[in-house]
């Protein structure tokens, strides 16, 4: 059985407060694109998880959200049998593209056929990540972390992502905030049309942004980078980092765009992918 665990991008990100059980609240608007990590399943004797593709190498292969999601899932008697899980990472490790938790999520989802309960979701959310509610529609719109719906605003991007060879762990980043920003109030719970979207996502932020910036200067000017090229309606990282993208109207400008950063940055890693 093969399942296609794709990545989410985050639009905007405000850090809203530290909570007392030391998470952080915050508010983001996410979608998922059309970069995936490929697993496979199949009954074994005992649970076996392998990792291949071009980003396997910083994945702690005895504790990962595989091992934890199998543990659970076992705990919650929703499978007696064992597994042997292979996946192709894809997606980059510690990018801000929600690899691993989307990992997970994509596992439950196929066990419990797309209908998970609430109950289930809090202890994985608890245990794997507290992203895991990004994970249940292509786009969704976190008033803060008890607070996931469903944007009302799923439209067609293509997004040119980079990966800068920078490896961002989400605690470590976490750990630099120190300022924190107000509400968006009730912006993003209407629907809007594309351009009217676009322009009030454009204006807004993602406030670890600028801390990852700081730590590393040459995010700074990846970002420079990508915002100059022709077609790009804004840019800017995703979650913790350390990718960075690009977002654009027809895949011409992003192919073109894409041609132009792999010129610049022929190290880095670039690839062109739409939203879901």
């Amino acid at each position: 059985m093969r399942i296609k665990s794709f990545a989410k991008i985050n639009l905007t990100l405000r850090v809203l407060k530290k909570l007392k059980n030391q998470m952080h609240d915050i508010e983001t608007n996410t979608m998922l694109v059309d970069l995936f990590d490929e697993i496979n399943l199949k009954r074994n004797k005992k649970d076996v998880v392998i990792f291949n593709g071009k980003f396997k190498g910083n994945v702690n292969l005895k504790k990962n959200t595989i091992t934890d999601t199998l543990l659970l899932l076992r705990k919650f008697k929703i499978i007696k049998s064992y597994y042997k899980v292979t996946i192709k990472k894809n997606i980059p490790v510690y990018s801000g593209l929600g690899g691993g938790t989307s990992n997970s999520v994509s596992i439950v989802k196929y066990f419990l056929k797309n209908k998970i309960k609430e109950k289930i979701i809090r202890v994985f959310e608890q245990k794997i990540g507290s992203d895991f509610r990004l994970f249940l529609n292509n786009s969704s719109y976190q008033k803060n972390l008890g607070k996931v719906f469903k944007s009302k605003n799923n439209f067609l991007f293509y997004i040119l992502i980079v990966f800068p060879n920078i490896n961002c762990k989400t605690k470590n980043i976490y750990k630099m905030v120190k300022n924190f920003s107000s509400s968006s109030d009730k912006i993003y719970e209407k629907k809007y049309k594309k351009e009217k979207y676009i322009e009030n996502v454009k204006k807004d932020r993602n406030d670890l942004q600028k801390l990852v910036e700081k730590k590393y200067s040459n995010i700074s000017v990846l970002l420079r980078s990508i915002d100059k090229l022709k077609g790009c309606d804004f840019s800017r990282m995703t979650g913790s980092g350390s990718v960075c993208y690009g977002v654009y109207k027809s895949k011409k400008t992003a192919k073109f765009a894409f041609t132009k950063l792999k010129r610049k940055y022929p190290k880095y890693w670039c690839v062109i992918t739409k939203t879901i």
